[in-house]
């Protein structure tokens, strides 16, 4: 695996241990709407310990008759963790009879109608409490600094942790084998589709370990593809010049579309996305900066973009933003030296990228 660069290295860590029990670690769902009130679904927000996401959709599902295909989550959840997030039961399921649930290790807190199943990225954000014991003396001080840096725009990388690549670290080696046609993917369709993205995600922590590398973390280069806070994506591109006229010119017509994209960067309207290769990823323009630089990741890697071709029902590709926004951050310091931690991601990011910075 690549080995991962500090985006506050110049900041000391603060040590400790994190998850030594359960409750050491609590995520709260911030859902992307609330239940409607009507409708053939039930929605139920649920506190779940020590079990995983699909663990305690396969309890409530067993419960209550259904097939745990059936249960809608807006995402999957940590297994040891305390997390409470939102899910659907369908009909003909009542309110009541979620709400009358007795299981062990699962709570039932909410229970309301919503007229469709609930899908997965129907999620604003994900809110963290988490608690680091044994940190290391000036702890709280440096936590406070970490994630005020953290904080500033355009946030924390958006690494892959260790748990992406499997207990072994070979989930990437035999994604690239998949790709390469080279091994057979496994007749489970979603662990091909796994190993697969193993690779894809080694790829892109390359891809951002570059970025910082290069002094390109918190600029914009030309043609790379940028996500707007909140929005879609779009390509910086040379700004269109009626005359031709010379080349230098056009690199002055370059330089003020990035300048004008790197303002909006650092001020958290927007950020860079990098690549999840596959043959459907959107790419930057050709010949662009932007292009060069993930061509020279697949080169490195001895790969090219046509040999997803094969694996394309497995992995289209996508692109993934660099960065991660980390809101509402609070330091607190507990009884017996242990230190809490408390910030808000959006859907989909990892706590973490957060808590490496923190702990190194």
């Amino acid at each position: 695996m690549t080995e991962l660069p500090y985006l506050t290295a110049d900041l000391p860590g603060i040590g400790g241990v994190l998850r030594a029990h359960a409750d050491d670690f609590f995520v709260d769902e911030e859902p992307a709407y609330a239940p409607a009130g009507h409708g053939d679904h039930v929605f139920a927000r649920i506190e779940k310990r020590g079990l995983g996401t699909p663990q305690a959709i396969d309890r409530i599902a067993r419960a209550l008759g259904c097939a745990p295909r059936d249960v809608g989550v807006a995402g999957m959840k940590d297994r040891h963790a305390v997390t409470r997030q939102w899910i659907s039961l369908p009909p003909p399921i009542a309110p009541e009879a979620v709400g009358a649930l007795a299981l062990p290790d699962i709570a039932i807190l909410e229970v309301a109608r919503h007229p469709h199943k609930l899908r997965t990225g129907h999620l604003r954000a994900n809110r963290f409490r988490l608690r680091v014991r044994d940190p290391r003396a000036g702890a709280e001080a440096n936590a406070r600094a970490i994630l005020d840096a953290l904080a500033r725009p355009p946030g924390a990388p958006n690494w892959y942790g260790e748990q992406r690549f499997g207990r072994e670290g070979d989930n990437a080696a035999r994604g690239r084998a998949i790709v390469l046609g080279t091994e057979r993917p496994p007749r489970d369709r979603r662990l091909a589709r796994l190993l697969v993205s193993a690779l894809q995600s080694e790829l892109f922590n390359a891809w951002l370990v570059a970025r910082l590398g290069d002094g390109l973390y918190t600029r914009v280069v030309a043609g790379d593809i940028l996500h707007k806070t909140g929005g879609g994506m779009f390509t910086c591109e040379d700004p269109v010049i009626e005359s031709p006229g010379s080349a230098g010119a056009r690199s002055d017509a370059q330089r003020r579309g990035v300048e004008i994209d790197e303002a909006r960067l650092a001020a958290g309207e927007l950020v860079a996305t990098g690549p999840m290769f596959g043959s459907r990823m959107r790419r930057p323009p050709e010949g662009s900066r932007a292009a060069a630089r993930e061509d020279a990741i697949l080169a490195a890697a001895e790969l090219s973009l046509a040999a997803f071709e094969p694996v394309r029902a497995l992995a289209e590709g996508t692109r993934r933003d660099a960065a991660i926004a980390v809101r509402e951050p609070t330091v607190t310091r507990l009884p017996d030296g242990v230190l809490e931690v408390a910030f808000v991601l959006p859907a989909g990011a990892y706590a973490t990228a957060v808590m490496r910075e923190l702990m190194k």
